[in-house]
């Protein structure tokens, strides 16, 4: 079981018992944290003995529907997951959730569940997505919001940082999910930003906190109508200015609604003199911290 404070700080206790698969040994104290970008906002993050896989995509390319109408129809995703993914995968102890309803397949789909099912990974997830993830069979581990607990098996904890999924009426319209801040001891803080555009609560939280590493969204996705849902090259540039730490960016050249290519943000970071801290990885590649 593992228990939540929203807007607080999680802690977890043993989960559940059933069978995980797990090939890789604990990690040794101080070890360095590692981010393996998979595709999109698809990564697993190494961080203490735990190998978490945050927003699974994994259906194949052009499995999935478009997401704009205007723009030719193209189906999504429009890469295939890295060659790096199957066995990157399959040291995979747990799995997070920003958001997954409202069709957010881009962070949950088909594909994504299968395997979660068939491996019987622990998801972790906020309550409100908690039934939700239950009712397609996934091993769904519940939050209470009103509880806290600490437990040798994860020593550390994490806290919710409500996420914008854009404004105005499309706004209105979204699933907006929670972003986390992580804290393990002797590990890099992370904080996982979610889908956001870059608002006053997330500026806040980052000047407050200042992780050390931060992973935003930066494809600056959009539909046919209204602004942009997730941060664009310009906010991500705004973020990287705000942060202190490393920034990693992702949720790019993958999905036909998000127009921010790798080559326009190396080269705006550059401009902005910010080329040292603002990493955007290949799909497959791993960052280490």
């Amino acid at each position: 079981m593992a228990w939540l404070v929203l807007n607080g700080i999680w802690r977890f206790s043993p989960l559940s018992d059933g069978p995980r698969r797990l090939t890789m040994g604990p990690l040794s104290t101080g070890q360095a944290m590692k981010i393996q970008q998979l595709r999109n906002a698809t990564i697993i993050v190494e961080i203490g003995p735990h190998r978490i896989l945050v927003d699974p995509m994994l259906a194949g390319r052009a499995a999935l529907p478009p997401l704009r109408l205007f723009a030719g129809l193209q189906r999504n995703p429009r890469v295939d997951l890295p060659v790096e993914a199957e066995r990157a995968l399959q040291s995979v102890t747990h799995c997070l959730i920003t958001h997954c309803q409202k069709g957010h397949f881009d962070h949950l789909d088909r594909a994504g569940k299968r395997w979660l099912r068939e491996q019987r990974i622990p998801v972790i997830c906020t309550p409100h997505d908690a039934a939700h993830l239950l009712a397609r069979g996934l091993n769904v581990q519940s939050l209470p919001e009103t509880h806290e607990l600490g437990s040798p098996f994860l020593d550390g904890s994490i806290r919710t940082v409500r996420c914008t999924h854009g404004r105005g009426v499309i706004g209105r319209l979204m699933e907006h999910g929670v972003g986390y801040f992580i804290e393990l001891p002797g590990q890099p803080s992370l904080y996982l930003s979610g889908d956001t555009v870059l608002t006053p609560t997330v500026a806040d939280f980052v000047r407050k906190h200042q992780p050390d590493v931060c992973v935003i969204p930066a494809g600056g996705a959009r539909f046919d109508l209204g602004g942009e849902i997730i941060m664009g090259l310009d906010e991500a540039i705004a973020f990287a200015r705000i942060a202190q730490g490393v920034v990693v960016a992702n949720h790019l050249e993958a999905l036909s609604h998000c127009p921010v290519s790798r080559q326009a943000l190396l080269l705006a970071a550059r401009e902005a003199g910010l080329a040292d801290r603002l990493r955007v990885p290949a799909d497959g590649e791993v960052l280490e911290f």
